[in-house]
């Protein structure tokens, strides 16, 4: 991811005591929604998530999403086995109430999704109202200079 350079730790989440999907406290870290797949299966939608700042002010790394474009590349490095790499495919901005089920499939071609917050932020209503949601596809190699997320160590 050239123009966004994420580089951002991932570590295992769940779901809160609410049912939502679980974020990381820290801003640089993403997490991995480890009821689903994992990047790099060869089926489903691997989902990581991360936060775009905090209530400190401090900038999180998935802030880099709003710079993502279409053919954008991405790879993710593994603990245990190697990197594995993806091509954004589409970037679309949608209520948080109304995050697909689809995002959290676990059958059907692979890929990778990734979710932060998007404007407009709301108080009154929480924090950031809607989601920013990237979908890549697997791609068999990577060209010098693209982002990368740190898989667990």
């Amino acid at each position: 991811m050239p123009r966004a350079g994420l580089d951002a730790e991932v570590g295992p989440v769940g779901v809160t005591d609410r049912g939502d999907m679980a974020v990381p406290g820290d801003p640089s870290r993403a997490g991995w929604y480890r009821y689903g797949p994992a990047p790099g299966s060869t089926r489903g939608s691997a989902v990581l998530v991360g936060h775009v700042d905090s209530e400190s002010g401090d900038l999180g790394e998935f802030l880099a999403l709003y710079d993502v474009r279409r053919g954008d590349r991405v790879e993710v490095r593994r603990a245990g086995g190697g990197p594995v790499h993806y091509r954004v495919v589409s970037r679309v901005t949608v209520p948080k109430d109304g995050l697909p089920p689809s995002v959290f499939r676990r059958s059907g071609a692979p890929v990778l999704t990734l979710i932060t917050c998007a404007p407009p932020y709301d108080p009154g209503r929480g924090g950031y109202v809607s989601n920013l949601v990237v979908t890549a596809e697997p791609v068999e190699s990577r060209p010098a200079g693209n982002g990368r997320a740190k898989w667990p160590t």
